[in-house]
């Protein structure tokens, strides 16, 4: 039974860092980073590490390496990061800004959910940083877009576009699940969560102007009637492009293509050209399968 955990980290441009925060991440041969993406632009990258869990006689489960891991990846990124002196085209809330625990193989979503709550207490406890739960981690299930728009997640706060230091009240508006409810502004908040597995598609457009990459960017996802269980962000990505992030929240019910064909059709009423697409991370049955090979080649 896998468990696979998204790290996202506000940082992609500091190489010191960056080298800290992933020899910190290897510090189990059994936590396996399995794939990471970088954007500098963004300023962001993301490790998609993966290990087992296990479970007791009742089926509950009471341990995974994971655990260990990715607090030691957390207390790198706060040794090495100050997020006051961060800037980037992506939003986020915090230097450790997301950690998402999906299920693999034989795993349920519920042991996803129990290893993101106890992470998410530790880390709120040992680094007195507010933790704030979502998906099947949290008691009502609540989105992570949800909180984020609460604490100003999407108002970039530098030039239009880039999101720079830290630019909401240090006294959060409503408390968190774990940590207090003042913020440090070196470190931030940190969100963490278990769902199913969701897909990353980014379709970069030819556009400089931030109110239409928006604008289509709306129209694409169901918050703005668009495609259903699609989320959609339009984020600068260069001087001359921007790029529709999307999360598909169901990709076999809304795929990669559809996505793609509508950001088109959209893109062309404006006049504007469209590349194709890419996915930041592998498919779930490609994680497993590198995984798997990478344990094979670590035993032998």
């Amino acid at each position: 039974m896998l468990i696979c955990c998204m790290l996202f980290i506000s940082e992609a441009r500091n190489r010191a860092a960056l080298d800290l925060i992933e020899q910190a991440a290897r510090i189990d041969s059994e936590s396996v980073i399995v794939n990471k993406f970088e954007d500098r632009v963004y300023n962001r990258i993301r490790f998609t590490i993966v290990s087992y869990v296990v479970v007791d006689s009742t089926g509950s489960p009471i341990y995974s390496p994971l655990h260990q891991t990715v607090l030691a990846i957390v207390e790198a990124a706060y040794g090495a990061i100050n997020l006051e002196l961060h800037s980037g085209a992506h939003p986020r809330l915090g230097v450790v800004d997301d950690i998402a625990f999906h299920p693999l193989a034989e795993a349920s979503l519920d042991e996803a959910a129990w290893l993101a709550k106890a992470v998410a207490a530790d880390i709120g406890s040992r680094f007195q940083v507010p933790v704030f739960l979502y998906a099947a981690a949290h008691p009502t299930g609540r989105a992570p877009d949800t909180i984020r728009r609460e604490l100003g997640y999407y108002r970039p706060n530098f030039m239009g576009s880039q999101w720079a230091g830290w630019n909401i009240p240090e006294i959060l508006p409503e408390n968190p699940d774990h940590g207090p409810n003042h913020v440090s502004r070196t470190r931030g908040v940190t969100l963490i969560g278990a769902r199913s597995w969701v897909t990353l598609y980014n379709i970069p457009i030819m556009c400089t102007d931030v109110s239409t990459a928006r604008r289509i960017a709306r129209m694409v996802s169901a918050r703005g009637g668009g495609l259903p269980t699609v989320q959609s962000l339009a984020l600068f990505h260069g001087d001359d492009s921007a790029e529709i992030a999307c999360m598909l929240l169901e990709p076999n019910r809304i795929g990669p293509d559809r996505v793609q064909a509508q950001v088109e059709m959209l893109a062309a009423q404006e006049g504007l050209d469209v590349e194709k697409g890419y996915f930041t991370d592998l498919s779930p049955e490609m994680i497993v399968q590198k995984y798997m090979n990478l344990i094979s080649a670590g035993r032998d």
